[in-house]
């Protein structure tokens, strides 16, 4: 059996589950980005992974404008969303149209299916227009024009889409800058297409449905801006190279909004955190300050810490006995990252891959949550092999790259940082708490009444609507429907009339787990209510939080006089955990039924009120319905 993965990507006649891996190999190469664009190209070919499912999670469908000719880009897309399991479902607009089809509501950038329009624009839209002679203040009375033209673009597309709006920064190309020989006339050209620049990124701040890819970190990471050539004959006024560094970027956004961000990164130690291996040279031998090499180690570590500030979990997993890596984190002078940075150090001279699910385990969470970080080609490979689902950062004895390596490919990126994410390690940390209370407990039910659980539960508040969108994206496990949404689609429905967000809080002896859960229902007076949706973080599973709020919920409905209750359950590949979650709470199969589910099914349930769950004796329920 051939190893090129070229060739293993031919003999595929559907996407499979091998194909983000094969990704990963190119991605690795001399030539990334090309080496996608090709795959690409080939994976455009395949037929889809579960059919043709409208509301398959792993399917997202881009519509992709601009002021140029952007043939290539729907490849690198296509490699780039495959790389996370996601598959594209792309159309291109006609050529120079962005303007009419964002301006036209009844185009596909505003289609009801479409997660992601791309306008892809590039200076030519701004330098085209000015007359001839032209001066810096006809430039910047363009740049004026243009940026209001696209604020009054991004309130329109945010009124009547449903999707993300992404713009980018324009590149100012030498061949504009240089028209000008007065050289305080050029500073100012380059100051003002700054300060345009600006005002387009600050859409993102003023458009809860625009985002914005910079495109100066792009082109500053290498490759040219344009082949002259194709820009003159083809009017591709933007690289190949950079459209697909481009693809990447919105590639880490597509992977955000279907709930596939990362959140633990999980470290190797020697040739990783530190230069020297402790094992040989002891902890008195290894350097992360003080010498040239050393230093570029400390470096990593503050690029690590800080991604913790943000939220991202760390771990360590490294092959070493446990008490000398222990007393380097604790004592070393050189260490940037302490113990308590971690929320687990696993070491031990077992496979990497059983440190890894250990890891897991602990935290409650899937290896698709895991990044590590390793220089080692051999433990890499063994980790690919046993555990796929981890994603790997590709390091080696070269540490003044570790940071960029890490940093590539954006596996904790977010749409919006939220004060749950602030708090996320120190919420983790206490679950070695909590697991002492359980270990020293006669019993689990002795436990879970020890550990004094109080939920919160009660209607959406403006300042819970990015945590409540999160649950939406991030969320897995505990997720009946995997309907992802943005923070714009979680406000307008609980605004709807008939509906209502339920968000739920949780606590105990231990600390605050924060917003950990949130119930979408809609209202009908003729039929009941309908739970079109419900999440729970993995940090309160077992703890009966679940329980207590259907328990809740249904004497709510039975109150308001509703005449049952309907549950939607629709399978995906990671929340098998809650398929009898409605039968355990005495839901009933229905009748209805759904086909949006990857398997063609959504299973419907209803609960007649007539006997209804209780609270669990040991939790304590605040709030109100």
């Amino acid at each position: 059996m051939t190893t090129d993965p070229f060739d293993r990507l031919r003999s595929l006649r559907r996407y499979a589950p091998e194909v983000p891996a094969l990704l990963a190999e190119l991605a690795a190469g001399p030539d990334p980005f090309g080496a996608l664009q090709s795959a690409g190209r080939i994976l455009t070919r395949l037929e889809p992974a579960h059919g043709a499912a409208p509301h398959d999670e792993d399917r997202v469908t881009v519509t992709i404008s601009g002021s140029g000719t952007l043939d290539g880009l729907a490849a690198s897309l296509t490699a780039e969303f495959a790389r996370h399991g996601l598959q594209l479902d792309g159309a291109t607009g006609d050529f120079g149209a962005w303007e009419r089809d964002l301006l036209d509501t009844g185009s596909a950038l505003y289609a009801p299916t479409t997660a992601l329009s791309l306008c892809v624009l590039d200076a030519s839209v701004l330098f085209d227009p000015l007359p001839l002679p032209w001066t810096v203040a006809d430039a910047a009375s363009a740049a004026a024009d243009l940026l209001a033209r696209l604020d009054s673009l991004a309130a329109r597309h945010g009124d009547h889409a449903s999707g993300l709006l992404i713009l980018n920064t324009l590149p100012l190309l030498h061949t504009h800058t240089h028209q000008l020989v007065d050289l305080r006339a050029r500073a100012e050209l380059g100051a003002l297409w700054r300060e345009f620049n600006a005002g387009v990124l600050r859409l993102a701040l003023r458009h809860p449905r625009t985002q914005v890819v910079d495109l100066d970190p792009l082109v500053a990471a290498g490759g040219p801006v344009r082949d002259a050539r194709l820009a003159a004959y083809a009017k591709a006024r933007l690289g190949a190279e950079l459209l697909a560094r481009y693809a990447r970027e919105v590639g880490h956004l597509a992977r955000a909004l279907r709930g596939r961000t990362r959140k633990v990164l999980v470290l190797d130690a020697d040739q990783t955190l530190w230069d020297g291996v402790l094992g040989d040279v002891g902890p008195e031998g290894i350097t992360a300050a003080g010498t040239i090499r050393g230093e570029v180690f400390g470096d990593f570590q503050r690029v690590v810490r800080q991604l913790a500030a943000q939220g991202v979990l760390l771990a360590v997993c490294s092959k070493n006995d446990p008490a000398p890596l222990l007393t380097v984190l604790r004592e070393h002078p050189d260490m940037v990252l302490r113990e308590p940075d971690f929320v687990r150090v696993q070491a031990s001279w077992d496979p990497k891959d059983a440190g890894l699910r250990e890891i897991a385990d602990r935290l409650n969470l899937g290896t698709d949550s895991l990044v590590l970080a390793d220089d080692s080609a051999f433990e890499r490979g063994q980790v690919a092999g046993a555990l796929p689902a981890v994603a790997l950062v590709p390091l080696d004895d070269e540490p003044a790259l570790h940071a960029e390596r890490l940093l590539a490919d954006g596996w904790f990126d977010v749409p919006e940082l939220t004060d749950t994410d602030l708090r996320r390690a120190a919420q983790y940390h206490s679950e070695g708490d909590r697991q002492r209370l359980r270990e020293a407990a006669q019993s689990y039910e002795e436990y879970l009444a020890q550990l004094g659980v109080v939920v919160e539960l009660g209607p959406l508040r403006t300042d819970q609507l990015a945590r409540t969108a999160q649950l939406t994206q991030r969320t897995n496990q505990f997720n009946l429907t995997t309907r992802r949404m943005s923070a714009p689609e979680v406000r307008e429905y609980a605004d709807a009339p008939g509906r209502l967000v339920l968000t739920v809080g949780a606590r105990d002896k231990f600390g605050d787990n924060g917003l950990v859960g949130a119930v979408f229902v809609r209202r009908d007076p003729a039929t009941g209510w309908h739970l079109e949706n419900a999440l729970l973080s993995c940090r309160v599973f077992g703890r009966g939080v679940e329980q207590a709020v259907f328990a809740a919920l249904l004497e709510g409905a039975r109150e308001a006089g509703a005449p049952a209750v309907f549950g939607r359950y629709r399978p995906s590949a990671r929340n098998g955990r809650v398929r009898e979650l409605y039968p355990t709470l005495g839901f009933e199969t229905a009748d209805e039924a759904g086909t949006d589910g990857p398997d063609g099914t959504t299973a419907v349930f209803r609960h007649p009120l007539l006997v209804l769950p209780e609270v669990p004796a040991h939790i304590t329920l605040r709030g109100t319905i």
